[in-house]
């Protein structure tokens, strides 16, 4: 079975950066994607970032791009998500998932996510 497992999540000053982490296990997850969302009280589920495990294509929202860089280590199946420069604006529950196809930026096509980090920002 699937799972995917958050990590690295915390309180941050507004400028300065974190790194999450996302380990999978369960499977090969070669042909998968890997996705970062986030989802911020009384906001939707927003896509972030991802990038395929084959390959490394990596894409992400307009509001992270820039400043956070997704990456995967394969001997790990883990997946990073480098924030930099982080904003008040990015304080959110970050989850990971996974899917088998094509499509990246819709979290109702992932078929297992993560349980979820929070991430805070101050001002």
């Amino acid at each position: 079975q699937v799972q995917l497992v958050e990590s690295g999540g915390g309180l941050v000053q507004a400028g300065g950066s974190l790194r999450l982490s996302c380990a999978a296990s369960g499977r090969t997850f070669s042909g998968y994607v890997m996705g970062w969302f986030r989802q911020a009280p009384g906001k939707a589920r927003e896509f972030v970032a991802a990038i395929r495990w084959s390959g490394g294509n990596t894409y992400y929202s307009d509001s992270v791009k820039g400043r956070f860089t997704i990456s995967r280590d394969n001997a790990e199946n883990t997946v990073y998500l480098q924030m930099n420069n982080i904003k008040p604006e990015d304080t959110a529950v970050y989850r990971c998932a996974t899917r088998n196809g094509v499509q990246y930026s819709l979290a109702g096509l992932y078929d297992y996510w993560g349980q979820g980090t929070q991430v805070t920002v101050s001002s």
